[in-house]
Order: C-alpha cells, then structure tokens, then sequence
C-alpha cells in the first residue's frame, strides 16, 4: 500500500459490514438488497454544511422527476400500514372501493425510521403478483423520513377485483439495531381510460430446482401478446449481493466464482430458454463498505428496483392450448450449490376479444454461444461476456395472421484489480442489454447501459474512502451517481469524523435535466 500502514482485506471488509458487524457512527456499514416522491425543496435551512456528518442529516431524495398525474378525479386507498420489526410478513387484503375505469394509478410508500438499522430489502405482492420491489435507507439517530413512487398503471387489471396483500420487510430490533421501519403503502387510482394488459399472472406452482425458481403459468386461449417481468436481485448476503466484484477462486480472492463475475438472467419455457438479460448492478444504501455515501442521495434503482421485461409473444402459439407450462427463471454464472438470488416473475397478457382463441406457432429461435472469457491473476481479472437471442412467431387472430419477432443482446466488459490484503479494491464495469421487438409491424427498442466504476481504499491513517461513479443509461433517459466518502476505521464512534460529496443528474432527452449535490448529508 503506497506510503506504508496497516494492510487491511477490503472485501472481507465489505463482507462483515453485509452482516452487520462493521459499525458507522449511525448504523452498520451494510450492503442489503425509482422514482423517489421529493421531499421537500427547504432543506435544513444551514448557511454552510457541516465539517462532517453529525447526528441528523437531510431525508433522502432523488433528482428523479415525480410521476406525472393527470387532472382528474382521484381516489386513494391505503394497503400497507405496518411497523416492521421483524421478520413474518405483513399480511392485509386489498378492496376495489375506488371506482373505475382509470387512466393512471401510482403506488407511493411512506417511510420513517431513526436509530440505528441497516438496509432492508423489500417486496409487496398484491393477488400474488410482485407489483413493487424496494431496498431502505439507512437512518440518522435523530430519524429520517423518505417517499417512494412508481406507476403500477400495468397492473389495472389485477385491481378490479379484491385480493391479498402481502408486505415483507425483514428487519431485526434489538438493543444494537433500534431502528423501526414506519411503512405506508397507498394507492391513487386516477380516472380515465388506459391500455392495458387483460390479465396479470403470478407464477403458480412455484418451487425450485437446483439454483433455479420454476412454476407454471396457463395464459388465456385468446391472448395476442405476453410480457414477463423479473425482479431479480442479487440478495440476502454473501457473495452473490456483491457478484460483479466476485474472481475465479485461482485467484484468492475472498468472494469466489467460477468463472467469474458474469451473470445473465433467462426465462425458460417448457424447458427451452425464451429470454435473456443483463441484471442491474444494485447498490444498496449500505453498500461498499460506505453508508455515508448514500445517506442522502441513493444509488440509482435502489428504492424503486425495476423489473426485468421480456416479450414472449413469439411463443403464445405454443401456450394457447389451455395447459400449464412450465416456466423456470435462471441465472447464468452462479456458482454450483451459491444461493443469493431473488428472481420472482410475473406475466402480462392483451387478449384478442374477437376470438375465443388464437392459434399459431414458433417459427424460428436461436440462442447464440455465450462468450464468457475471464482473464488475469491475483490482483486483477478482465471480463468479457455476452451473446444474442432471436425468436420468431405467428399468430391467427380476428384481424389476420400477426407476426412478432424478439432481438435480445447482452453484454458485460469488466476490469475488477486490487492489492494486498485487497486493499485497494476496485472495479470499472460495463453492461448493455438491447432488445428489440416487433409485433404487427409495430417496433419497440430499447437500449440499456448501465456502470460501475468504483474503488474502496485504507489509507496509511487508516481512514477508509470509497470513491464511485454509477450510471443507469435506458433509452432517453441517464441517471449517473458520483460521489466520495470517508471515515475512520478502529475508533470509537463519534469519533468517526465521516465526510462525503454526492451528486445525482437525472437527464431525459429534451424534457427534464436535474442535479442534487450534497456534503456531509446536507443538499445544497
């Protein structure tokens, strides 16, 4: 380590503060596993920010704009009212008393927490469908309060008719961990008319074989177009929340994987893959071993984690048959025997209302040969991996033969180098998904890059810096995170001393372009 001191492993690091045993001077330095509702634009009403962190700091937020709501009449019904301390979900049940047909309806959570606590992943299913999928800020002692948003207008149809609610958000309460996550979940039904798929389908039949999460769906004899969605995240601790830092276990490094980091998330149909795509590098608010980091301004993605969609219309003419198909999600790269994924997946289906059924079939799919070629030694491996799906299919239907057709390219590109004791520890990754879709002659595209380029370094005054720049690029809109963080490793906690800059730019081509930046927990 240039200019000498104590040589420390910075992944195990990493490692301990996943389990919570790495303490900040307000909550472990863990890793867990959007459209943020802005608070507020009065901040704390400081001249200056602070020198360094104290006992409070701003709530969180992002530069992300708020969903557009159209001017109409609106009704809001709460499903979610919950004090999570532990870790059995929250059970409730869902009634339609606000009365359609609507444009638009917007899920929004409301959160608060003090104390101490880590970062907690979260799920809320209604009628069994995964509808929203959420990480949570780490707090101050004083307490932080923080809003949520996402359009679940897809979902339309799933609320017309009373269903289960299930919330889960695994938390411990102790004498250490004191923080208690106040929860509301609402949902605003907005009136009009919109679009959207006839039914929504849960998974049924789920279980797992080996590593993968498989059940059976049974979609309706007239349905024209399927999506699925995933929501896949690398969770739950160990090596697969941090899996695009995990090396080849010839190269010593403490999170293993043969062959490497790559990882691919596909859909199987009936045993054949029907879909393929690059997973989203999740970085939770307690991630890289630097909480400080992200106490105000969240990495992109982590309190609204999107689902991964997939077009399977190519394939409706093989599920119109009225039987249950077998589905399986899997993800490419894992390790034999490593858990750590969560993968639940959902359907959308449109129907074709002038006929009782619709007949057709696969015309052509071709998954090309994965390269996945990992390089280097002890101290730094190089990634490069990716490959392309196609799928083509037809379709009878009331208004004449349809064919639809399926693109899928993938790619990840990855130099992860470290020293002694993996001090420092660095990463500088890329990934592309691009996928392309035709349905009737109608095209739909969309292009994704997202990145990584972050290090963690102990300094020879043994004060640990984490440095990172992050950017989720999809289609016209690009969310980039920068920042650098510090504090003092060994010492009691107030005396700490952390300090961190953060800036969030939130761009969509022609329309909106906002940044946040903030020093020591302060926005200025």
């Amino acid at each position: 380590m240039p200019g000498g001191g104590k040589v420390i492993d910075v992944r195990k690091l990493i490692i301990l503060a996943a389990a919570g045993l790495v303490l900040t001077s307000a909550a472990p330095a863990r890793a867990a596993g959007s459209s943020l509702a802005e608070p507020s634009a009065v901040t704390s009403g400081r001249a200056e920010p602070p020198a360094e962190f104290g006992s409070d700091w701003d709530d969180p937020r992002t530069a992300a704009p708020a969903i557009a709501k159209p001017a109409t009449r609106s009704c809001t019904t709460t499903v979610v009212e919950h004090a999570f301390a532990g870790y059995d979900p929250y059970v409730s049940s869902y009634a339609p008393t606000c009365r359609g047909p609507w444009s638009k309806v917007v899920l929004r959570l409301d959160g608060n927490v003090k104390g101490r606590q880590y970062d907690r992943l979260g799920w809320l299913t209604i009628g069994g469908v995964e509808v929203f999928k959420t990480s949570t800020p780490e707090p101050s002692p004083d307490g932080i309060t923080w809003s949520v948003e996402k359009d679940v207008t897809a979902y339309a149809s799933l609320l017309k008719s009373p269903q289960a609610v299930r919330m889960y958000l695994g938390n411990t309460v102790d004498d250490t961990y004191t923080g208690v996550l106040n929860i509301k979940v609402s949902l605003t039904f907005y009136a009009g008319l919109a679009r959207t798929a006839d039914d929504v389908l849960p998974l049924a039949d789920q279980g797992r074989e080996g590593p993968d999460l498989t059940g059976t769906v049974r979609v309706a004899a007239n349905t024209e177009r399927l999506l699925a969605e995933v929501y896949a995240t690398g969770s739950g601790g160990g090596c697969e929340e941090f899996w695009y830092l995990t090396a080849p276990s010839a190269t010593g490094y403490s999170c293993p994987a043969d062959p490497g980091p790559y990882r691919e998330v596909q859909v199987l149909l009936d045993g054949e893959v029907a879909g393929i795509a690059a997973p989203f590098p999740h970085v939770y608010t307690g991630g890289w071993s630097n909480p400080f980091l992200w106490y105000v301004v969240p990495a992109p993605r982590a309190f609204d984690i999107r689902p991964i969609s997939y077009d399977l219309t190519p394939y409706l003419g093989k599920l119109t048959d009225g039987a249950a198909h077998r589905v399986a999600v899997r993800v490419v790269g894992v390790p034999a025997g490593q858990s750590g994924w969560d993968t639940p997946i959902n359907f959308l289906g449109w129907r074709d209302h002038g006929s009782a059924r619709v007949t057709g079939g696969l015309l052509a799919a071709r998954l090309s040969p994965l390269t996945n070629e990992v390089t280097g030694a002890t101290g730094e491996v190089r990634t490069r991996g990716g490959h392309a799906f196609t799928a083509t299919g037809y379709l009878r239907t009331s208004h004449g033969v349809r064919t639809s057709s399926v693109t899928q390219r993938v790619s990840n590109r990855s130099t992860h180098t470290w020293g002694t004791g993996e001090n420092p520890d660095a990463l500088d990754a890329t990934w592309t998904d691009d996928a392309t879709s035709v349905l009737g002659g109608k095209v739909t595209h969309l292009a994704q890059r997202f990145a990584v380029d972050g290090s963690i370094t102990v300094g020879a005054d043994n004060r640990l810096t984490t440095r990172m720049r992050m950017s989720d690029v999809r289609g016209p809109v690009t969310d980039t995170f920068t920042g650098e963080a510090s504090w003092q490793l060994d010492v009691p906690r107030d005396q700490r001393h952390a300090t961190a800059t953060t800036q969030e730019r939130y761009r969509i081509a022609g329309r909106y372009d906002k940044t946040i930046r903030t020093v020591n927990g302060t926005v200025l």
